[in-house]
């Protein structure tokens, strides 16, 4: 097991992908449990030993400080710390967006960072799914085309544009917003832009979703809305789940939990 990787589980009982329709309101969501059986599945990313240091004025800023975890193929996890503590740039490590000063990424055992930026585009594109806390929809594009944009920048998609927009739409329907395709962003509040989101995420049919603070600007009901469809779509899709937050009650949804403090894994 590497260094700094937490033992921490979460053993609520099991209920299958069918049966996650809502959360219960209150301290405690039981409708979404999570998934077990994940242990003998092969590992599909890992971090080995990553840090990663800013210089701000001439000062070296250590964010991450040798940080190594796995993630097994079909798990949930949960990365949790206080603001600060480093876990927006894990996340951004792990998916290929921000270079590590040191140590490696693997990604179904290939370290995505020896790989050309090509190369690297190409598994972001294809093999990894991003949900982002500001939700980062593009304001001239209605509510379709920011679904359908991940499948668009791919090689031949616009001959194969009115399969993509029915794959789009399909999303749209499995997050609640089917009806609202042809609306911008502008238009739609922010639970809504964040299910959006979430089903652009899912457009390629990645095998990873990072999820970012998912419900970090959301209020508790709406946040429980989304939390709702991340876990049922990625769960009822075998999609392997990275979340970070800060909310113990949003980790105690995801198979395993680890604690980032001071960019240290404890």
């Amino acid at each position: 097991m590497p260094a700094g990787y937490s033992t921490c589980r979460h053993t609520k009982a099991n209920l299958e992908p069918a049966r996650t329709s809502g959360l219960r309101s209150g301290s405690r969501w039981d409708k979404i449990a999570p998934m077990n059986g994940t242990a003998q599945q092969a590992v599909i990313l890992a971090a080995r030993a990553v840090s990663k240091t800013y210089t701000l004025d001439s000062v070296a800023i250590d964010v991450l400080q040798g940080v190594s975890l796995e993630v097994r193929a079909g798990e949930t996890l949960a990365i949790m710390g206080a603001s600060g503590a480093g876990k927006s740039t894990l996340l951004h490590c792990l998916g290929g967006l921000d270079r590590p000063t040191s140590g490696a990424v693997e990604f179904q055992g290939r370290d995505i960072y020896a790989l050309s930026g090509a190369a690297r585009t190409e598994v972001r594109a294809t093999k990894i799914g991003f949900v982002f806390q500001a939700y980062h929809l593009l304001p001239e594009l209605d509510l379709l085309e920011n679904v359908m944009l991940p499948a668009l920048s791919r090689r031949g998609a616009l001959a194969r544009r009115a399969q993509l927009a029915q794959r789009g739409l399909a999303l749209l329907d499995s997050v609640g917003l089917r009806d609202r395709a042809a609306h911008r962003p502008a238009e739609l509040s922010g639970g809504e832009q964040q299910r959006a989101a979430l089903a652009r995420s899912l457009m390629n049919e990645p095998e990873l979703v990072l999820a970012d603070e998912p419900t970090g600007n959301l209020d508790s009901h709406t946040g429980r809305q989304v939390l709702d469809y991340l876990f049922r779509l990625t769960r009822g899709r075998g999609h392997t789940l990275v979340l970070v937050t800060h909310n113990a009650e949003v980790a105690a949804l995801c198979d395993r939990a680890l604690i980032l403090r001071d960019g240290r894994l404890s």
